[in-house]
This record gives structure tokens, C-alpha cells and sequence, in this order.
């Protein structure tokens, strides 16, 4: 159905009244004297305008916080205001129609929808689904949390659109997203909210293009406002790095979308679909970028039966913006300057700055008259944010953009990146176009690119790829740990990188031990083998069943897979957790060699317990996850004859080591000349190291040894 016209009234009480907004990112550059409180100011704002226009409830699609893990700072700041304006005694006239128990915290008896509960005075609820910046994180206990989960649980936010990961990989080639509704009555108005927090947006091409995207709907579905909530790519990045904005239900009426920064909020429709879309765009400026100048706006959603209205509300607290792009080489003849002269460059650049500034403070002025004019309080002013962008095609050398910028100190709030240069491709098609699909991603050692234009077009990820392609390593997969470092980068995750480090050295050793026949001189080629096998793997998302007939798959290293808990490449492997399992049901139980007499003939040589360990080749033995280090025991303990002489499983690059050592003679020596003493005589000296410790030395580490040391 068409949007209602701005002259329609519909009785207010069947007409729903909703706040639509989008990608707060509080705690934005927090840290920052000027800009720091910029992305909580603005967020109050929105709440006042909430309760300024009398609206039922707010909703939020996706970024309300800018970190994965917010500071205590703002949680602090967003707890405190949810509380100053959504909690209070105005009766709520909208009506919960689905079960309010659907998607509570397990294990707790409070409902998922906060003003349901009776414990709790909830005049404003606030309905949001993550988004990239604050999507779960974890496989605790509790499963994937976040921030939304926090706000939830105290009380403060309905948290809505979190898709849990299947546990097995069997079931994620069946089980697609399942989406479940937020069903809403208000009067004679009926409104299903469906919320998809950010999923990779391969994985969510891949759903949507195979009808895997199960929308739970009412059987009367054509009596119902559908409301559809994402936080996806809308922009191409490449094949499958966006949504297509045609790809959703037919039943879906309005879909408000998430993670574009440029304010697009008139509802536009989509070609053969009768569903309209809005993008609000984000409350602060989080990049110097075109979109980002626009305009800041929320809306007010009017929502009567199947028809719905949209009115823009400039949020009057953002900073002002203004950006501006010169080329010098067209601008030197109007201003008739060489183009080899640094000073009247340098003259030209800061008469421009100096303009952009005073647009910055004519835009500002005009905001405030407004305010003043409307019976509101007159804003303190405010640094502007400027970005003058310069095409330095033909010049040969310019200056310093970090000094040019401090001449501006105290004017601007960002003078250290007020400057960027840039050089026009001969090849490209527009300098105002962004970046095309069809267009391959630039490389560092493009030898045309200048510096800032590395900076500008360049991906982290494909940074990250190519060093790490450079350094040629040979035990750890490319893509995995491109992802892991992406993780540690971007989520603040902190044991990103251990884990996968640990993980994928933990399936080697599986697969080393596996091949009993394998020699000394054929490990290189066979890990080489492993590695690369692996990260086929990884970037197919397929692997080969354990031709040993393993009940466990290869680990799938999901965290270190993922850029958020949602993510999850479809798998066609069966069997295995994303997440590991402990090893107790493969592992043997721990043994104790029954203590002998200290007799000289019943002491076996060095030898005779390597050949001891091949008896146990069968078993697991491997139980500790603290990357194989082997420590010499003290002198003080009483056991030290067992350990040398307990066999024990270890690669057939050890074995050969060991059998290898010269310096077992000294050893049966001291134990022939006093036995009553050899248990109290072991010494961890160079001279009378075990055959154990000299094989872990040469093998750098690769064997895991699950003896305890005895007290």
C-alpha cells in the first residue's frame, strides 16, 4: 500500500506513533576533548524528541553503541538516560499480541518485552536489533552477548532481531534465519515488527536467495502492518557484499534500514515490490565523508491500519559539517597561480578553509534562529568539522596537511585531518563516483597511488591479507588468521588470535600423529599440506569428512571465522561444533604406573621406552590445550624414574629424535651404582636431560604431553 498523504487524519487511538532512528555509535571518538560527548548529546536528543511528540515507543535499527564492547562511560550515560526518559507513569495504549516470554533471558522468570512486567514503570519502551559495531560476541554460558543484552535484562530496552547460531554444522544447512515477530495492537490497527540483527552479508545473500529467510507470520498476515528491520550493506561492494533490496517478503509493508550512514528517510519504493524503504542514517558523523554531510534526521512513523505517513525531524544537535573538493590544476588558472608554487597554494587552501568555516557558522546560525523561533533554548555554539579535499594532479610536491591544519586550532574540531590530498586515476570513470563492485581492490604496491590514496580506497582486510600472504607462513592459513586479526581490531576481541592460533595448531598435531609412517624429512612437505588444506577449507566452507572415520569434523574455528556472532558461512559438513568440546569422551583415563622396586634390571633404557610408546599408538593422549610445553620436574619429587620410563605417545619426529640421543649411558650409570638414590638424583642439568625434554627442544614444541606432574 502507497504511504498516506500529509493531509490524511486517522484517529490517534488506531494510529500508531513510532521514533525511527538508526546508528547512534555512542561512545564515538569518545576520548576526543572536543567531539567526544557528540554521539551521547545527540542520542539524548532523540529521547526528548520521543517524549516531545507523545509517541508509543522508539525504534532502533541497529549501532546503538559504536564499540562491541562499550567504556563504562557510556554505558553509564545511555542507562541513565533510558532511565530519565523512558521510565515513568504515562499508561502505554499499544497492546503486546505475541508471547511476551518469546526470546527472555534463560533461566529468568521477567519477560522479554519491559513493560510486561509488573515490577517494572515503563512509560517509553525502545525497540532495537544490533548492529555491526555492537553485535554478540562469545560461546560462554549465556551463549553470544552484547551490550543490547545488558540494556535488556536490566530492564532499560527491548532487545529484538538476535539469531542464535546453530550448534552443530549439520544444522546449518537446514535451519536458514528464522525470524519472529513483535505482533502489536493499538485500536484497530495491527503491526508486526520483524527484527534481523547484522548478519554477514554473504550469509544473508546466500538466505535470501534461496528462500531460507522464514518470516513466522499471523495466518490473517494481510490484516497486519509488516515492519521489517535490517542493518546490511545497501550499497555494493562486491558480488555478494550487500543485500539486494528487492529480495524481501512481499507481505512486508515498510522496511527500515540500518548501517548506511546517508540520511535517505523519504520512503522509496522498490522496483516490482510493494514495499517502500527508509534509511534514517546515523545521528553523528563517524567518517569525514559526503554521506555524512547530509543533513541529520529522524522520523516520525504514523502507522493506521495498512497505510503509514513519515515525518523527517532534524536532530539540531549534530555538528555542522561542511565538506568541499578543489582540483588544483583547474583552479590555478581562474586564480592565476603556478602550480609549482607551494606558497600560493598554500595561500589559495587557506582563504578556502576560511570560507568553508564561515558556511559552518552561517549553517549553525540558521539552525538556532529556528530553534529560538520555535519557543526553544538557543544551542551553545560549536567547532564546526571542515574537509577540504585536493586533487593534486600535476604537482609535484605539496605540504605538510597535519601543519597546514594546526594554523586552524581552536576554529575546528578536527584540524589534524581537516586537509587530505588526492590524485585522479587516469583510468577512473568519475572522481566523484565511490568505489564500483565491478572495480578490483587496490594493492599497497600499486606504484601510481600516492599515500593518501592508499589510506582512502584501500580495506583493512585485504591490508591484512597481503602482509600476511608476504611473510609466507607455514603452519597457520591466511584467511583465518586475516579474520582473527580483524576481530582483535575491530571487536576489541582479545583472545581473537590465541584462539585460532591454538585451534588450527591443535588439528596439526591431530593429523601429524595420525600418520604413523611419517618421516623426519617428509613433516615440512606434510604440513605444508595440512595448511593449505585448511584454508581451502576455510574459504570454501566445505571440508572432507576424517578418513580415519573421526566422529568429530574438523574444527571449524567459528569466532575466528566471523566478524560477529551472526555471521555463520553456510557449511555443508556434517557433524563437529562450531564451538570446541572438551576432549574427556576421547580421552583415556589417566593411568598410574604401579611403583616398582628401584632394582638396575627392571630400569628400561632410553630406547625400550621409545619402542613402549609405539604400543600406544592407538590412544589419545593429548588433553592439554598449553601448546605442548613439557616442564622438567624438580628435585624434590618422587616420581621422576616413572616419568622417564611411562610410555607415552609423541610424533614419529620425536621418536626418531629420541632413539637418536647419545647420552643414555651416563644416566643407566647413576641408577646401576645407586638405586635406592636415583629417584632423589635426577637432576634437570643439561647433561642429564630426559629423552622427553631433548625431543621437545628439536621439535620446537609439537608434542603435547599429558603427564601431571606428581606432588
Amino acid at each position: 500500500m502507497p504511504p498516506a498523504t500529509q493531509g490524511t487524519a486517522h484517529p490517534p487511538e488506531d494510529t500508531f506513533r513510532i521514533l525511527l532512528a538508526t546508528d547512534n555509535h555512542i561512545g564515538y571518538n569518545e576520548r576526543d576533548p572536543i567531539r567526544g560527548q557528540d554521539s551521547i548529546n545527540t542520542f539524548e536528543e532523540i529521547l526528548q524528541l520521543a517524549r516531545k511528540h507523545n509517541v508509543d515507543f522508539v525504534l532502533l535499527a541497529g549501532d546503538l553503541f559504536h564499540e562491541n564492547k562499550p567504556s563504562r562511560e557510556s554505558l553509564y550515560r545511555t542507562i541513565a538516560l533510558l532511565r530519565e526518559y523512558t521510565m515513568g507513569d504515562k499508561p502505554i495504549p499499544v497492546e503486546l499480541q505475541s508471547d511476551p516470554d518469546e526470546g527472555k533471558a534463560y533461566g529468568f522468570s521477567f519477560p522479554a518485552i519491559n513493560y510486561e512486567d509488573p515490577n517494572l514503570n515503563v512509560s517509553i519502551p525502545v525497540f532495537s536489533i544490533h548492529g555491526n559495531h555492537d553485535d554478540p560476541q562469545g560461546a560462554g554460558a549465556e551463549g553470544a552477548l552484547c551490550a543490547l543484552d545488558v540494556l535488556s535484562v536490566s530492564g532499560l530496552l527491548n532487545y529484538m532481531g538476535k539469531i542464535d547460531l546453530p550448534v552443530v554444522d549439520v544444522e546449518a544447512t537446514n535451519t536458514g534465519i528464522a525470524v519472529r515477530p513483535i505482533l502489536l495492537r493499538k485500536g484497530k490497527s495491527n503491526l508486526g515488527m520483524y527484527g534481523i540483527g547484522n548478519v554477514k552479508d554473504a550469509r544473508m545473500h546466500f538466505e535470501l536467495r534461496s528462500n531460507r529467510v522464514r518470516m513466522f507470520m499471523p495466518r490473517d498476515k494481510d490484516n497486519w502492518f509488516n515492519l521489517l528491520l535490517v542493518h546490511q550493506n545497501r550499497v555494493k561492494h562486491g558480488p555478494q557484499e550487500f543485500v539486494p533490496e528487492g529480495m524481501f517478503d512481499d507481505s512486508v509493508d515498510l522496511v527500515v534500514w540500518g548501517h548506511e550512514h546517508d540520511c535517505r528517510i523519504i520512503p522509496e519504493p522498490v522496483a516490482g515490490k510493494s514495499y517502500y524503504i527508509s534509511q534514517p542514517g546515523s545521528s553523528v558523523a563517524t567518517s569525514l565523508a559526503d554521506g555524512e554531510a547530509i543533513p541529520k534526521h529522524v522520523a516520525l512513523l504514523t502507522i493506521h491500519d495498512k497505510e503509514f505517513q513519515i515525518e523527517p525531524l532534524l536532530l539540531r544537535t549534530v555538528r555542522p559539517f561542511v565538506i568541499e573538493e578543489v582540483v588544483l590544476s583547474e583552479v590555478a588558472d581562474e586564480e592565476g597561480f603556478d602550480l609549482s608554487d607551494q606558497i600560493e597554494i598554500s595561500k589559495f587552501l587557506k582563504a578556502k578553509a576560511n570560507a568553508l568555516i564561515e558556511k559552518a557558522q552561517d549553517e549553525w546560525q540558521q539552525r538556532n534562529t529556528e530553534i529560538v523561533r520555535e519557543g526553544g533554548e538557543e544551542l551553545k555554539p560549536m567547532l564546526p568539522l571542515i574537509r577540504l579535499k585536493v586533487d593534486t594532479t600535476g604537482v609535484s610536491e605539496m605540504s605538510n596537511p597535519i601543519r597546514f591544519g594546526q594554523e586552524f586550532q581552536g576554529r575546528i574540531a578536527n584540524p589534524r585531518d581537516m586537509l587530505v590530498f588526492h590524485r585522479t586515476k587516469k583510468s577512473a570513470r568519475s572522481a566523484a563516483s565511490k568505489i564500483s563492485a565491478d572495480e578490483p581492490e587496490l594493492s599497497i604496491d600499486d606504484p601510481d597511488l600516492s599515500v593518501s590514496e592508499k589510506l582512502a580506497k584501500v580495506r583493512v582486510a585485504t591490508l591484512v591479507k597481503e602482509y600476511l600472504s608476504a611473510q609466507e607462513l607455514q603452519l597457520l592459513g591466511e584467511n583465518g588468521m586475516s579474520d582473527a586479526i580483524q576481530m582483535f581490531v575491530e571487536k576489541d576481541d582479545i583472545h581473537a588470535i590465541q584462539s585460532h592460533v591454538n585451534r588450527s595448531l591443535k588439528i596439526m598435531l591431530k593429523e601429524v600423529q595420525a600418520n604413523e609412517d611419517l618421516q623426519e624429512e617428509d613433516l615440512e612437505d606434510k604440513l605444508t599440506n595440512i595448511k593449505e588444506q585448511q584454508d581451502k577449507d576455510y574459504v570454501a566452507g566445505k571440508a572432507k569428512s576424517n578418513a580415519k572415520g573421526n566422529g568429530k569434523a574438523k574444527a571449524t574455528d567459528s569466532d575466528a571465522q566471523s566478524e560477529d556472532s551472526m555471521m555463520m558461512d553456510v557449511d555443508t559438513r556434517g557433524g563437529g561444533s562450531e564451538f570446541d568440546e572438551p576432549d574427556s569422551e576421547e580421552k583415556p583415563p589417566k593411568k598410574k604406573a604401579a611403583v616398582k622396586k628401584p632394582v638396575p634390571a627392571k630400569k628400561a633404557p632410553a630406547k625400550k621406552a621409545t619402542k613402549a610408546q609405539k604400543t600406544t599408538r592407538g590412544k589419545k593422549v593429548v588433553d592439554s590445550d598449553e601448546d605442548g610445553i613439557i616442564e622438567i620436574p624438580d628435585d624434590d619429587e618422587e616420581d621422576e624414574e616413572e616419568v622417564v620410563t611411562k610410555p607415552t605417545k609423541r610424533t614419529n619426529r620425536a621418536a626418531v629424535l629420541s632413539q637418536s640421543q647419545p647420552k643414555k649411558a651416563p644416566a643407566k650409570k647413576k641408577a646401576t651404582a645407586a638405586p635406592k638414590q636415583s629417584q632423589l638424583a635426577f637432576q634437570p642439568a643439561a647433561t642429564g636431560r630426559s629423552s622427553r625434554a631433548a625431543a621437545s627442544k628439536a621439535r620446537g614444541r609439537m608434542v603435547v604431553d599429558d603427564d601431571d606432574d606428581s606432588d
